[in-house]
């Protein structure tokens, strides 16, 4: 089992667009902003500008999910530096956090009777799925404990 990712971003959630910029940095490796524009704009149905795209990085910058790099590059003979935009955590790293956020809310309603309720509304699929975790979470809390 991953432990939690100790670089986390400062704000999980995420916009459509940002979401959607993010999977594509996550699939390239990292990006300029013009790898992102022309990856949306593959689609002939959306319109968007590179400053677009730019405020969106800088947006998921600020929330703590993505750095940038100043990296050289070579284009019709001519040198020029342009910013690539690295992601923070991996794809991987934001589905545990996203789910341990959703799991800290859920926890967080403190009353018994609304989490009861929950639980009644299980099916035995879901509630053996909720015993195996219970049953891993002890095992990792004990690990020298031998079951019988």
């Amino acid at each position: 089992m991953s432990p939690l990712p100790r670089n986390r971003p400062h704000q999980l959630s995420l916009g459509p667009l940002e979401a959607e910029i993010l999977a594509i940095i996550w699939t390239q490796g990292g990006a300029t902003v013009r790898d992102i524009h022309d990856c949306i704009l593959a689609d002939p149905d959306r319109e968007l500008t590179q400053a677009s795209v730019t405020t969106v990085l800088q947006r998921l910058a600020q929330k703590g999910w993505l750095r940038r790099e100043t990296v050289n590059q070579a284009k019709a003979g001519k040198r020029r530096q342009v910013y690539r935009w690295q992601p923070t955590v991996s794809q991987q790293e934001a589905k545990l956090l996203t789910a341990h956020q959703q799991l800290q809310n859920f926890l967080a309603i403190g009353s018994p009777d609304i989490v009861a309720a929950f639980a009644d509304s299980l099916d035995t699929a879901e509630l053996d799925q909720l015993d195996a975790i219970a049953d891993r979470l002890r095992a990792l809390r004990n690990p020298h404990r031998e079951d019988a």
